[in-house]
This record gives C-alpha cells, structure tokens and sequence, in this order.
C-alpha cells in the first residue's frame, strides 16, 4: 500500500514502515485538501466531507431537479414502460447528474474529516477494514472526489452548447443493455437518433474530432460510482433515506 509523507509530498513504498506511515499521515492530516495533478493510492483511505455542505447542496439539488425534470419532459421517455422508465432512471441518473453539474459549472470543496475518527477505526478494524466509496461505503475519499473534479473538468473544457448538452444527455439516458427491459429495440433506436444528432451537430463545423473527445469524456464519467455521489452531494441532505426512492417519487410527482 503507497501512503502519503505529508513532508515530501511523495509515496512511500517502504513496506516495512507501512503502519507507522499509515499512523503519522493519519495524524499529520490538513484540515482542507486542494487538488492537485498528483493522486497517490492513498487517497483512497483518506475521507471527506462537503467543505460548505448548505451552499454546496443547495446547488446540487437544483441539478437533480433539472436532471429528473429533463427525463420526465421527454416524450420518448414518458410513452416508454413504467418498468423502462424506472430502470432507466436508476441506471442512468448518476451520469446524468455529473452532466448537469458540468453544465451549470458547479463548484464545490472539500474537507478531510478528522483525523482523531479515522484512527479510531483503523484501531478498531485496521487499516484493511476502512472500506471505501467503491466498495459501497459510507464516506467518501479524496481520490473518488478526484475523480469527479476530472470529469467536471474535462466536459467544462469542451464547453458543450445546450443543444449538444441536451442531445448527449439523450444518448446516455437511453441505453438499451440495461437487462430487463422490455422496449430494448425502441430504447437503442433512441439513443442512436440522439448519437445521429449530437454527430451532426459536430461533423459539419468540421469537428469530427471533438465527437471522439465527447464519447471519451462520457467514459470517464462511468469510472464514479453512485455511491460517492449520493454520500457526498445528497446524505447531508436526505439522511438515512434511501435515494432511490426519493427519485422515484421525483420522477412521478407534479
């Protein structure tokens, strides 16, 4: 396992000292954390929490309602299946979501939690039963929050138009692998009109290449999982609730 020296900066890999390394990180710990282009494996240990939770959910709220309203507005969407729909909306809000973050250029920080609560359970557990937002935990780390700021970044760089926005958010949303679904067919003769037109939209400005930068940025987002964003962005705000539930009522409320 790397571990941060929070005097160097840099991976220790002397697995001799590995506990006592773990220790001292734990113990040396900044409140605050800013990104940087350097990601050490460690940062999967270390957690966060949102920095200004009531300013930061407060947006983000504002975002899922865009994102379920944008599902709820389809007419595409809406004559699908009750089954369809529902999957579609579980699958895909996530993706979806970051999409709309992108587009309303949210900011957000964080802040490590303290340190005195993770040694705690390293002392309890140890080091190995700290499980992480990837293994469907409770608190979300450095690393998956990375991890977002990346997709952020990178669809913020293209500087997408609404329409192109509106027509890869189609592209996403209806995605025929899903299994279970009963309008399969339908659903990918969906997506592809909604590919056909965000290529069109691309292709004639001479930007063929900006196409292949969007599918690859769209890869990326599928690398966050949505237990980092319910427990980052919604749990302070919903609490024990469950979310799916929660979209579920938003999709059919009016």
């Amino acid at each position: 396992m790397a571990c941060v020296n929070v005097l160097s900066d840099k991976c220790q890999h002397d697995s001799g000292k590995r506990q006592n390394a773990i220790l001292y990180t734990i113990l040396s710990q900044r409140g605050d954390y800013k990104f940087s282009h350097h990601n050490c494996s460690c940062e999967v240990r270390r957690t966060v929490s949102l920095k200004t939770p009531l300013v930061t959910c407060q947006a983000v709220s504002d975002v899922l309602a865009k994102t379920i309203s944008f599902m709820r507005n389809l007419p595409s969407f809406h004559h699908l299946p009750r089954s369809d729909q529902l999957l579609l909306l579980e699958s895909c809000w996530p993706p979806l979501f970051l999409l709309g973050l992108a587009q309303d250029r949210v900011s957000f920080e964080v802040t490590e939690t303290p340190s005195h609560s993770m040694l705690k359970r390293i002392l309890l557990n140890g080091p190995c039963l700290l499980r992480t937002e990837e293994e469907g935990s409770w608190q979300p780390t450095l690393a998956g929050v990375h991890r977002i700021k990346m997709c952020l970044n990178k669809f913020q760089g293209l500087d997408l138009s609404p329409k192109e926005y509106a027509y890869l958010k189609g592209a996403i949303l209806f995605n025929p692998d899903l299994p279970g679904l009963r309008a399969a067919p339908y659903i990918e003769s969906l997506q592809r009109e909604a590919q056909r037109a965000l290529y069109e939209i691309l292709v004639p400005a001479k930007d063929s290449s900006r196409f292949a930068c969007i599918l690859l940025a769209v890869s990326a987002l599928k690398t966050v999982s949505t237990g980092l964003i319910v427990e980052l962005f919604f749990r302070p705000m919903i609490g024990p609730a469950n979310m799916k539930e929660l979209l579920f009522e938003m999709l059919y409320s009016r």
